[in-house]
């Protein structure tokens, strides 16, 4: 599109350069649809953002995933200690 590429100190070369990619999916910060070719280098921000939400959100299921085998772990030691309370006959 006329636009100067800082790696090969020219006018981009658009479709003939490996760096000029299709971008389709959904802005992180908006929530727009993207359907557009581009530097990939110029993609970065957008993608090191949906990287880190996608990170946070991982991290979020794994702590709801801990907390609930925490809480199986605290009953099932419950259940087990009320068991071992039980007298058995004869004793």
């Amino acid at each position: 599109m006329g636009t100067y590429c800082p790696l090969i100190k020219k006018t981009c070369i658009e479709h003939r350069c490996k760096f000029y990619v299709h971008l389709l999916g959904n802005d992180p910060q908006t929530g727009k649809a993207i359907d557009k070719f581009d530097c990939a280098i110029s993609f970065l921000p957008v993608l090191l953002i949906e990287g880190a939400q996608q990170t946070r959100q991982a991290a979020a299921a794994i702590e709801s995933f801990r907390n609930e085998m925490v809480r199986g772990n605290e009953q099932a030691q419950r259940l087990l200690g009320a068991d071992s309370q039980v007298k058995l006959p004869g004793h």
